[in-house]
């Protein structure tokens, strides 16, 4: 980690069990708001492992890539009949 400061970065350690849970030290668990239910994506590779919360959206995310597309569509000369006439047949085709 260059550039990074250790002090800042909470380290424990765990030993997996039969059921294969993962136990998250309290401290880390507490700075990064964790509760149960947390959902994660598990990346490995070569001796790593690293955990990714999942988080929803935000509607202001949601919005913004909807604007996007609306104006994307726009500027394509799209209308929404063409969608509508797009999503009918792909629905016959399948």
């Amino acid at each position: 980690m260059q550039g990074a400061s250790w002090r800042s970065v909470d380290v424990g350690a765990v030993l997996p069990v039969r059921q294969a849970p993962v136990v998250i030290p309290e401290e880390i668990r507490d700075r990064l708001g964790l509760t149960a239910g947390t959902q994660f994506v598990v990346i490995g590779d070569k001796g790593v492992v690293i955990l990714k919360t999942l988080a929803a959206p935000k509607m202001s995310d949601i919005d913004e890539l909807a604007g996007q597309a609306r104006r994307q569509a726009r500027k394509a000369g799209l209308k929404r009949s063409d969608v509508a006439h797009a999503v009918k047949a792909e629905k016959k085709a399948t």
